[in-house]
Parts: C-alpha cells; structure tokens; sequence
C-alpha cells in the first residue's frame, strides 16, 4: 500500500552509538527498523506514536513511528478510515519482523508516545489519538503490551533493544524543542494530503 506523500519506509539513519557500543537505528516520522541483530533503534516523539515489537524467544524485533492523520469523516475517532495508515505503519514493521524469522504468535509490545505537543491542533488531540489507535490495534491482534508511556504533554526520547527487550525513555521536560514539533506538523500536512491506496497484505 502506497501513498503520495506517505510511505512508510525502512530507517536509512544506521551508526555506531559510542553511549551503548553498539550499532543504532534512528528513525523519523513515518519510518521504521527491524532486526535480528544486537542493537539499539532509536527516536524522539511528541505527538506520534512508537510502537516497540520483538518475538520474546528469538529477541528479533524492531520499532515503528507514525501518526494518524485528520479524518474527513469522523475527526474524534481514532478507528475512522485515517486508521489505515497506522494499521499500515504497525503490518510494515510486523511483517518484516516476520520475514526476519519472528513468530506472530511470540510478540510483544511497548508503546510510546502521544504527548500533546502540537499546539494549534483544536480540532483532536493527534497524540490521544495515536495513543488509543496503537493500543486497540494491539488489542486486536492479541499483541501483549508489557510497557507503555502515552500522552501528557512532552516529548520523549525512545531507546529500545529488541534482543532483550529494554526501553529507556528519557522525558523532555525542559527542552523547548521546535524541531519536534515542526517536524511532526509537516509530516502530518503530508498525511493529510495525501490518499490512502491499495491494500495491506496481513500476515
């Protein structure tokens, strides 16, 4: 399933971070990371949500990072037709986890995210939003989720390490970070824009 202006794709960001000694993943808005290696994979929220995914016995995981964009339709309803593109953001990463040799039925889940950060936005809350998506669609899909950190008003900072399943997060309270801001306000004038097409292969 593809988008103008929205297509969730596999982080190109990959370093060496010197604070863990190992390899990193940092992912952006609308991206993600998947891996059967020991690393750290690695992103800064305000409004949108990550979700954190591993197989439990195989350590092979991963984590996505992904906004709901406006619904014409029903803008307070986080299961309107604007759902596709989180249901799309959350199969991306699980089927590649898949294809790495995770079993669907071994997952686990952390979510993060959704602060209400982006000022201006009366018409929803974009971060509630997110955050009741990601846990219904986790629900749904009988996905446990052993951690989350959703909402309040700041963003933060996710480490995770899918071979054990650690999640550090570092709340950003006294950082008046325009960046993260903007960067999700444009990221979801994409998303509004763009029209959601195709279908999703379900695993």
């Amino acid at each position: 399933m593809t988008a103008e202006g929205y297509q969730e794709i596999l982080a190109p960001n990959v370093y060496y971070d010197r604070q863990f000694e190992m390899e990193a993943a940092k992912i952006l808005p609308g991206e993600y990371y998947a891996t059967a290696r020991d690393m750290v994979v690695v992103t800064v929220l305000g409004s949108c949500v990550a979700a954190c995914l591993r197989d439990r016995t195989s350590g092979i995981g991963g984590m996505n990072h992904f906004m709901l964009p406006h619904s014409d339709n029903d803008p307070q309803n986080p299961l309107s037709t604007s759902a596709r593109y989180g249901t799309y953001a959350m199969e991306m990463l699980i089927n590649h986890i898949i294809k790495l040799g995770a079993k669907r039925n071994n997952l686990e889940a952390k979510v993060f995210g959704g602060g209400n950060v982006l000022r201006g936005f009366t018409v929803t809350n974009v971060g509630q939003m997110n955050a009741h998506f990601v846990l219904d669609f986790l629900n749904t899909e009988k996905i446990t989720v052993v951690a989350q950190d959703l909402l309040d008003i700041y963003p933060r900072k996710v480490y995770y390490f899918p071979k054990t399943g650690r999640a550090m997060v570092k709340t950003l309270k006294g950082v008046h970070n325009n960046t993260i801001v903007e960067r999700e306000k444009d990221y979801e004038s994409r998303l509004d824009r763009a029209p959601v097409e195709g279908e999703i292969e379900l695993f």
